[in-house]
């Protein structure tokens, strides 16, 4: 994993299996979110035997770029290796987003985490090692659902939701 200074520059690597940890170093990731044809957005439950947050709701996937690997090549890779799928128009809306924390183990998630969305391009096999279950919903579904349970959702796509507004149709219009 690509580890980050304080400044946000990558200042080393080290392995997935030593960082994440009760005192998780700073480190680059990215989250994504895919929509289908008629604007719905793709939420995946996190498979029950993830290190983090298990079971918990999120965004489509999350993952981590290799050392010097391009961003939206990461992005596209996880897309297959967690949801079996493809992605087209994909575009970064949250660029600089950044967060942490802590889930009921006290495992930390620190990381700067850029947001993309994309459309989704072909049929979805999950891997049942990420995913658990999904579920398309609408945007106004997400926000219900944020609203009403967000004990129940990931941290970090509770607080992308509230950085991206979502009203009416968001997705595309944020600054990249």
């Amino acid at each position: 994993m690509v580890l980050l200074d304080a400044e946000h520059r990558p200042s080393g690597t080290a392995p997935r299996t030593e960082v994440h940890t009760a005192r998780t170093p700073l480190h680059l990731a990215f989250s994504c979110y895919l929509l289908d044809d008629s604007g719905r957005v793709l939420l995946t439950r996190r498979a029950t035997s993830k290190q983090t947050f298990a079971g918990v709701w999120t965004n489509s996937f999350c993952g981590h770029p290799r050392p010097g690997e391009p961003m939206e090549d990461a992005v596209h890779r996880y897309a297959v290796r967690e949801l079996g799928t493809t992605v087209r128009d994909l575009h970064c809306v949250l660029p600089s987003f950044r967060y942490r924390a802590v889930d009921a183990s006290g495992i930390v998630e620190n990381e700067l985490c850029p947001v993309f969305v994309a459309t989704c391009d072909g049929p979805l096999a999950p891997n049942p090692d990420e995913v658990d279950a999904l579920r398309w919903v609408s945007e106004d579904e997400l926000r219900g659902a944020v609203a009403a349970a967000p004990w129940a959702l990931s941290p970090w796509m509770v607080e992308q939701v509230a950085e991206l507004g979502l009203a009416g149709s968001t997705w595309g219009r944020v600054a990249s």
